[in-house]
């Protein structure tokens, strides 16, 4: 559940700490004091576009934090380990979203900075929003089919199936370019063979043309390297001048100083081992001079072999490693096409064993979407009476696919009608959009044991229904928080009577700034809060809330 949720500088929302409980919380509030800014501090934190006039006036920055109590972390911590990050500890979930007029954009989850993408992954799992227009989702075909997928239980399944299916359109897609390749003739095997033959003359070996360009540079630069090591050697040789020279004559006073003065053999205990080291170092220069390449045909042969390879990366890859890998695949192209009767024949063994596989697990989805489609529609089809539909009739279709796709071999549509008499037509052409909400509710409830999203959001779904209407969506919404946290933004007292906890949104003036505030109420509170709602403060009204209230007792 949401256990807290905090809101600094947002839009009329100056800082605000909502913390919340389970079960339903209905949230109230005259038109215009900002039950809106909760929606909009949610979607920040589910990862939507950030709008910076959302800041409020005379701030540089806002903030939205949430606090997420998880009984089960596991598709968390998978969307937290792809991430990089830790998991939940003990169940907690942190996220933290920050928006600048700057443009500094800032995100972190459980205080580790992540990106939008990874929060739009945990919002997935996290919440389900809907407002007034989010009922669209039921017009999608897809979506209407994961619905019934979750109905079925068909999860472990689907995921078996998707890979299986794949791996059939992989070998399909590699035998039909077999066949092409066949129909295309012996043009296509004269490149290959070219190809895969220049680059194999060419003989290449990873890495190569770094050594090369190494060799290449001391070849063409021999006689100034060899001026640098004469330079070198002279000045550290034993001739006149030279630093060896110099070193034996410090020797010989060292040695005479330490004779007169032993307390002097201290000083000098490295002067030995420096005067050895710098004598190699003489030696190994000179060394490197007699061993320095002063051929004029390796020079020759070092840029015959650097153009070799240019030209071999101007047509085959940017690296060695590159050419060598579009040699490789020219191959194993090259013996698929001159062993294609032999690879054709294994291919379509392979295609039809995958396919037998793709049909197996098909029917097995197949089998319990046709069970569950039903079942599914008449669960729908009680919370629908439940909700003012009587008389509607509510059908799953399931049509059948000609071949396999992505999801099996069904498509699906929501099939409503909403007045007796009136023909089933898909819901996207039927339902109003008040009907569409009770729908969508309907839906919701129908699939609360299987849904996972620990949190439900509904926005004024209640818009555009009657008083009676009102009670039944609260009713089912309070039922829903019986397996979910649920949040209802609601203008109808029907509704915010029946939640388990209530809370009011204020907007108030405090010296010249607007400021919302956000409360719980409970006792006369919460009755002058519904007395309001009804349309008044008369003693009729009251008692009228008052009657809400005991009901829901």
């Amino acid at each position: 559940m949401l256990s807290l949720l905090k809101i600094r500088h947002l839009a009329l929302v100056e800082d605000v700490a909502w913390e919340l409980r389970a079960g339903l919380a209905g949230v109230t509030g005259e038109t215009g004091a900002g039950k809106s800014i909760i929606v909009g501090a949610l979607k920040l934190l589910l990862g939507e576009r950030a709008d910076r006039s959302l800041i409020r006036n005379g701030e540089d920055t806002c903030t939205v934090e949430a606090c997420f109590h998880l009984k089960d972390t596991r598709a968390v911590d998978a969307v937290l380990a792809e991430a990089g990050l830790d998991p939940c500890p003990d169940g907690e979930l942190l996220i933290k979203r920050s928006i600048s007029t700057g443009g500094a954009n800032k995100q972190f989850v459980n205080c580790s900075p992540v990106t939008i993408q990874v929060l739009k992954s945990l919002g997935e799992l996290l919440v389900d929003l809907h407002g007034p227009h989010d009922h669209q989702s039921l017009h999608s075909r897809e979506r209407q089919l994961d619905m019934l997928d979750s109905y079925a239980g068909l999860d472990t399944v689907l995921e078996s199936y998707a890979t299986t299916w794949r791996d059939w359109r992989a070998a399909t897609a590699e035998l039909e370019e077999l066949q092409t390749s066949e129909r295309a003739g012996s043009q296509q095997l004269d490149m290959l063979r070219f190809q895969a033959g220049e680059i194999a003359a060419a003989h290449l070996k990873p890495g190569e043309e770094e050594e090369i360009e190494a060799r290449h540079r001391v070849a063409a630069n021999g006689a100034r390297l060899a001026e640098l090591c004469g330079t070198i050697t002279a000045r550290l040789g034993d001739g006149e001048g030279g630093v060896l020279d110099a070193l034996r004559e410090i020797g010989r006073a060292i040695h005479e100083l330490e004779k007169i003065d032993p307390s002097t053999t201290t000083l000098f205990a490295g002067f030995k081992s420096a005067q050895i080291e710098l004598a190699e170092l003489e030696s190994s220069v000179q060394d490197y001079a007699d061993d320095l390449e002063t051929d004029a045909g390796e020079l020759a042969r070092l840029d015959q072999r650097i153009h070799t390879i240019q030209t071999l990366k101007r047509k085959y890859g940017p690296s060695v490693e590159a050419i060598l890998e579009f040699q490789q695949e020219a191959e194993a192209k090259l013996h698929r096409i001159e062993n294609r009767g032999e690879e054709i024949e294994r291919l379509q063994q392979l295609v039809a064993s995958r396919r037998r596989e793709v049909d197996k697990l098909a029917a097995q989805i197949g089998k319990k979407r046709v069970a569950a489609a039903p079942k599914l529609a008449a669960e729908v089809a009680g919370h629908l009476a439940d909700l003012g539909f009587k008389r509607s009739v509510f059908e799953v279709a399931l049509t059948p696919l000609a071949e396999p796709g992505p999801r099996g071999l069904e498509e699906i549509d929501f099939q409503f009608a909403p007045n007796p008499g009136e023909p089933l037509k898909p819901l996207r052409l039927t339902a109003s959009s008040g009907e569409m909400s009770r729908v969508l509710l309907a839906v919701k409830s129908a699939l609360a044991r299987q849904d996972a999203v620990p949190l439900l959001v509904f926005d004024e779904i209640d818009a555009n229904v009657g008083g009676n209407i009102a009670e039944a969506v609260g009713r089912k919404m309070a039922s829903l928080g019986s397996t979910h946290q649920v949040i209802a933004i609601t203008h109808f007292p029907q509704v915010a009577s029946l939640a388990a906890s209530h809370y009011v949104v204020t907007k108030d003036i405090e010296g010249d700034r607007t400021r919302s505030h956000i409360r719980e109420i409970a006792g006369e509170d919460r009755v002058e809060e519904l007395t309001r709602m009804l349309g008044g403060k008369a003693e009729s009204a009251r008692e009228h809330a008052r009657n809400l209230l005991a009901d829901r007792a």
